[in-house]
């Protein structure tokens, strides 16, 4: 290893910029906002669903109020969105540099693009199925309940598979707060000093994540489709 990947075996696996240090910062960039901004997107997407017109609590100011939120964070380039609500992480956390900072615009920067799939996979769900529920006298959060979440299941775990690889993508660039995790690592210690095993290896990680992610993804969603025929 030390002939094949010396640079590699020279960063070392423990320490304050070793392998697993930057495994630990990227896991941990990845799960909290998968959650928060998880949660956030769940109720924007909702909410854009039940408002719109023809929903079953139609109502256009809240559904335009929803729509801009979403779009407006949603077409926000990450990098600048990093910028652009540093006070507001500094509000939050009390800083604006490090791995805890960067939760603050991962999280925002996942809820937007969650949502719109979220919004996409509930319009999936056969509007008989909503008017079949009203008809027998379910309540609004029935509908939302046994309606729109449990019909869209599957696909609800699709998209959230495809937001987690994004999520991952993200963190990468939060490198740039001084974040650090194995985006950081690939450009910090391995591009910007022309170690190339380096960046190889840290790149082959964040692969195996997303690899990871994908595989159990696609097992739940087929296993929920299933369940629903």
């Amino acid at each position: 290893m030390s002939n094949l990947l010396p640079n590699v075996v020279q960063l070392g696996w423990g320490g304050e910029n070793g392998w697993w240090t930057s495994i630990v910062q990227t896991l941990y960039m990845t799960f909290w906002p998968a959650i928060f901004g998880g949660i956030l997107g769940l109720i924007f997407g909702v909410a854009l669903v039940i408002t719109r017109p023809g929903g079953i609590l139609a109502n256009r100011f809240w559904f335009n109020i929803c729509d801009k939120i979403v779009s407006i964070f949603r077409a926000i380039p990450f990098i600048i969105l990093l910028a652009f609500i540093a006070p507001l992480t500094q509000l939050i956390v009390g800083t604006q540099i490090g791995t805890t900072a960067a939760l603050v615009p991962l999280t925002i920067g996942c809820f937007g693009f969650y949502a719109r799939q979220v919004q996409v996979a509930l319009e999936s769900v056969d509007h008989g199925k909503v008017e079949a529920a009203e008809a027998i006298g379910a309540t609004n959060w029935d509908i939302i309940k046994d309606v729109y979440l449990k019909e869209a299941r599957s696909e609800l775990v699709r998209v959230s598979t495809v937001t987690l690889i994004s999520l991952v993508g993200l963190t990468a660039m939060a490198g740039a707060i001084g974040a650090g995790g194995l985006g950081n690592t690939a450009i910090s210690y391995g591009y910007d000093r022309f170690n190339n095993d380096v960046t190889l290896v840290a790149t082959l990680l964040v692969l195996l994540f997303v690899l990871i992610i994908q595989v159990v993804g696609d097992i739940l969603a087929k296993q929920l489709n299933h369940q629903d025929r």
